[in-house]
């Protein structure tokens, strides 16, 4: 790479790394806040502060991209200011080969976002959500290949597949007594979540054991009062966009497997597919205020136009993401769409101010 890309690359990177602190920072802090409203016995501030910060990796791969823009804005605008960008120019540096300078470090930053969520993410993300649910509901949960397993006192459930409306496929509840002595099984096809606040379990079976034998009970429908709730199982599980794109094809393949839906894991999984491109066409996007000359306290505005534009790029993001989910769009569209409209408006941007 030539000693001009270095040069702008080491710039750039040094602002970008303090513009995605700061933003973990603000985020962070308003997690923080969040999370200290729900205090309660055995979940404490320290392992509040704890579930924030195993928070953070995910938090900074959705932060990335406006990071970077962040940082190439404040670094043009700088470069413009103090006239080097027009030494630049007048030595003969083009607008192409500074796109292709800011595409080659946008992927590089693109492929840290990948690696970031394909092997940290997820692993934290776990973590955290299981000190968060042992300290608030004493529910010990953990994902294997036989289902999902939880802990209810001395009852322990099985459950193999939770549906996306929250219905529970194939349920297993084992009750021991208080010498660990299996007592009663009980078994169901399927369990609804009520308006009551119960589970209600269909086509039960029910096998208890005692010093004379074994008892078999059978009913069509049976209640299940349990504080294991949809929400508590929803976060049992970590979030779609913060899984890993492994983890994600798996579990489209399974799901399309067994003719489930699977636009929301298929939105995630191309949305994560498509992070590495954000990155590039963020700092795309910064280059036009390169062509602008920073006099008299307009660096703080252009900053707060990134600003303004990378959190429009992420809640665009998410915005499409849901209304393709409910509207039932093709996954593709539904994540690639936002990238789209911001990559035709970085192209229109880059020619105005090439004409200019």
């Amino acid at each position: 790479m030539t000693l001009l890309f270095r040069y702008l690359s080491r710039q750039i990177l040094a602002y970008f790394g303090l513009a995605l602190l700061s933003l973990l920072l603000l985020f962070g802090i308003f997690d923080l806040m969040g999370e200290l409203d729900s205090l309660k016995e055995g979940y404490t501030a320290g392992r509040a502060f704890l579930y924030v910060l195993l928070s953070m990796p995910g938090r900074a791969q959705e932060l990335l991209p406006i990071a970077a823009l962040l940082g190439a804005i404040f670094t043009f605008a700088r470069l413009a200011g103090n006239s080097e960008f027009t030494v630049m120019r007048a030595s003969g540096l083009s607008t192409g080969r500074l796109v292709g300078y800011m595409a080659v470090l946008g992927l590089l930053l693109g492929i840290a976002t990948l690696l970031t969520g394909e092997y940290l993410t997820p692993p934290a993300e776990r973590l955290a959500q299981q000190i968060k649910i042992r300290s608030t509901t004493g529910i010990v949960a953990q994902q294997f290949r036989s289902g999902l397993w939880a802990k209810d006192g001395r009852t322990f459930i099985n459950i193999r597949q939770m549906r996306p409306d929250t219905t529970l496929v194939d349920v297993r509840m084992y009750e021991f007594d208080e010498r660990f002595q299996l007592r009663r099984v009980r078994e169901s096809e399927s369990a609804h979540w009520t308006d009551a606040g119960r589970w209600e379990l269909n086509h039960v079976t029910e096998t208890t054991l005692s010093d004379q034998g074994a008892q078999v009970a059978r009913q069509e429908m049976s209640d299940w009062q349990s504080p294991i709730t949809p929400d508590l199982l929803s976060v049992l599980m970590v979030n779609p966009d913060r899984m890993a794109v492994t983890t994600l094809y798996s579990y489209v393949t399974y799901l399309r497997a067994n003719q489930q839906k699977t636009t929301r894991y298929e939105i995630a999984l191309w949305s994560k597919l498509a992070s590495p491109f954000a990155a590039p066409v963020m700092l795309l996007l910064a280059l036009p205020f390169a062509y602008q000359q920073a006099r008299g306290g307009k660096v703080g505005s252009r900053i707060l136009v990134g600003i303004l534009i990378g959190l429009g790029f992420h809640l665009l993001n998410r915005m499409f993401g849901n209304i393709g989910l409910l509207n039932d769009w093709p996954p593709v569209l539904s994540a690639l769409l936002p990238l789209v409209v911001f990559s035709g408006a970085t192209l229109i941007a880059l020619r105005r101010a090439e004409a200019h």
